[in-house]
């Protein structure tokens, strides 16, 4: 047996003249598929890395803008699971699969499964973009589509609020991204807005000395901005008063309550009399 180089490279076993002809066959063909598992193999190993390089890459960059690991990590995962198709895609092609009629498969089922599951991919795109958008965090007070609270979590397909009446409600992202959204504690101040309506005969400037002095014995009413205080209106029942301190967003509710008790208990005891309604007038 002489086998002998010609150019540097291995003559082909066919060339072995006291092989029988369909066994030199066998071998040459499996010396293709060597070449070919070897090249799909290489096309997984490092498509795999530059999947799970571009993935963290992303993350990375995403942390720098918005400084949020959860919405890092899910584009992160997202990244890597669209680059691991690409791949195996690729690695069958060099396998010699038609990836043709692979990939129409792969479209047609994704078509199927996006019209089946319309309103959960809805719910999972607006996720994704308050996640990105981020109008609202976890402890947040939100008004949103008919509910109000305190955001307990957010899921890529719903958001867990805890309404004030201690009942937790899960709202559908998709709703949340198309109604109006009010969010009172990314400020961290809220203005009370009162109106107190003075019978005709009332003393006018005393009542305003009593608002200003509650509002500055209220530490919880912010020094600045100053709260304001002056006349709304002249109607037929009297004169209207308009109120406006500033307080904490976390402070709002109870400094409200306590006020308007404190502007009753006061006005009563200095004999500053609140407008009447007409016995046949408008409830």
């Amino acid at each position: 047996l002489r086998i002998e180089f010609r150019g540097g490279i291995f003559m082909s076993i066919s060339q072995i003249t006291w092989l029988p002809s369909w066994s030199a066959a066998l071998h040459d063909r499996l010396w293709a598929w060597t070449g070919h598992i070897a090249a799909a193999l290489l096309v997984l190993l490092v498509g795999v890395w530059l999947a799970r390089w571009i993935g963290r890459l992303s993350a990375r960059a995403l942390e720098r803008v918005h400084h949020d690991l959860t919405v890092a990590r899910f584009l992160e995962s997202l990244i890597k699971i669209a680059l691991y198709i690409v791949v195996v895609v690729a690695a069958l092609g060099q396998l010699g699969v038609q990836t043709t009629s692979l990939l129409a498969m792969l479209g047609a089922a994704g078509l199927a499964i996006g019209l089946a599951l319309q309103k959960s991919l809805a719910d999972f795109a607006a996720g994704v973009l308050l996640l990105i958008l981020r109008p609202y965090q976890v402890g947040d007070s939100i008004e949103v589509a008919g509910v109000s609270g305190t955001v307990e979590r957010i899921h890529l397909f719903q958001s867990v609020i805890n309404s004030f009446d201690n009942r937790q409600i899960f709202v559908p992202n998709s709703k949340i991204l198309s109604n109006v959204l009010i969010n009172t504690s990314v400020l961290g101040q809220r203005r009370i807005d009162l109106l107190i309506t003075l019978a005709p005969h009332a003393d006018l400037l005393r009542a305003k000395q009593l608002l200003a002095e509650l509002c500055e014995t209220d530490e919880r009413i912010l020094s600045e901005p100053a709260p304001a205080i002056g006349v709304q209106d002249l109607t037929d029942l009297g004169v209207q008063l308009y109120l406006r301190p500033w307080v904490r967003a976390t402070d709002y509710g109870a400094t409200r309550s306590d006020l308007l008790e404190a502007i009753k208990v006061h006005f009563d005891a200095e004999g500053i009399e609140f407008a009447q309604r007409l016995a046949f007038g408008a409830a």
